[in-house]
């Protein structure tokens, strides 16, 4: 389970409940917010990024493969709805794994296989219910 507690303005601190690991602090952008974290749309960004890096990283070993650096860079693209309001359209990433050319039938073989294993990516295309419960202090 997560936790958030708003601090002040818009900026929350959340609370991943494992030991050791510090709070990560969120904010909205200005003028909303004071821009001192990321907001939700980068960390849905990381969260891609990190699921889809991952899951080519552990295709790669499973295939024995040795991989170096892996880079990725992820972005929200910003559209309205037709309500106007303002909605992820689409995610874009450009994962680059650092692998050696001797293991090139298993990187191509990773390629066609990995984003099927990223648990967060699948069910963000797929969709995911969302049941919110609003409770009154």
């Amino acid at each position: 389970m997560v936790s958030l507690r708003r601090q002040e303005g818009f900026r929350f601190e959340v609370d991943f409940g494992l030991e050791g690991v510090e709070p990560l602090y969120m904010d909205e952008p200005d003028p909303v917010g004071g821009n001192s974290g990321p907001n939700a749309g980068k960390v849905l960004a990381a969260t891609m990024g990190n699921c889809l890096s991952a899951s080519l990283l552990f295709c790669l070993q499973k295939a024995r493969a040795e991989v170096g650096e892996i880079e990725a860079r992820v972005e929200g693209v910003m559209r309205r709805n037709d309500e106007g309001r303002w909605r992820i359209a689409e995610i874009d990433e450009e994962i680059s794994p650092e692998v050696a050319e001797e293991y090139d039938s298993q990187y191509r073989r990773c390629l066609s296989l990995f984003e099927d294993f990223c648990i967060v990516s699948q069910n963000v295309e797929q969709g995911i219910p969302i049941n919110v419960k609003v409770n009154r202090r």
